[in-house]
This record gives structure tokens, sequence and C-alpha cells, in this order.
């Protein structure tokens, strides 16, 4: 019998996959962190089924005016939630990147990039989310 690493847990989306059986699985918890903060992080308030507090909206957000209070308030919304449902997350920097800042990066387009550790497990990581701003 091969000796298969046993998972944790469903890694989302849904993934088929023959290794780790019907779908792919998050094999450390390292994996289940950076899933369970993106979940966090894109969850609009009001989302989830029996917690109508949990979620940032992120991506409502993103379609915003972006301004130094939008700036702000980001902020505020992501560590009230890692206080309140993930606070064994320590957010290490947050930033925030638009063609003023960088070039590269289209006109109606803003980046946030979340550099976070958790010391318990001796994880680090970055997220990064880039949307295009409509107009």
């Amino acid at each position: 019998m091969a000796n298969k690493r046993q998972g944790i847990s469903v890694a989302l989306p849904l993934t088929l996959d023959n290794t780790d059986g019907p779908y792919r699985l998050n094999k450390n918890l390292g994996q289940v962190v950076r899933q369970n903060f993106k979940n966090l992080l894109l969850t609009s308030p009001g989302e989830r089924i029996m917690i109508p507090t949990f979620g940032v909206g992120l991506k409502r957000v993103l379609f915003e005016n972006f301004s130094s209070r939008t700036r702000e308030r980001i902020v505020s919304s992501i560590q009230e939630q890692i206080d309140d449902f993930m606070p064994f997350i320590e957010i290490q920097k947050i930033s925030f990147s638009t063609n003023e800042d960088d070039k590269n990066i289209a006109l109606n387009e803003l980046r946030i990039r979340i550099e976070y550790e958790v010391s318990t497990i001796n994880f680090s990581d970055t997220l990064e989310f880039t949307e295009e701003i409509t107009t």
C-alpha cells in the first residue's frame, strides 16, 4: 500500500485530484491558514450564514474610489476581522499600489498586498489581490 500523505482539509476551490481522493487536499497547516485567511478577506459581511459579521468584503472595496480614507478603512477592517476570527495571524505589512505608485499597473487597477505570519507554526506568507477598477 502506498504511503499517501494525509490531508487536513479540502482545498478550495474544489479541484478533482486522484492523488488525494476525489478532491485536492490541504496537507499542512500553512495551506489551511492561507485558505481560511483568503476566505475571511473575500467574504462580504452578511454573506456567511449564522455569522453576519464575518468577512472583510475586499472584492467590494476594490471597486470603490480609492483614497487615504479608503485605505485606512480597509486596514482597520482587516485587523478587526483577524482579531475576531483568526487571532493567531500577525499582520506584518499591508501595502496598496496604484498607477501613481507603479507605472506597470494599469490606470484603473488597485493592488493590495498583505504580508502575515503565524508564529505558532513558524509560517509566513503573502496574499496579493489585484482588481481592475471599472469606471
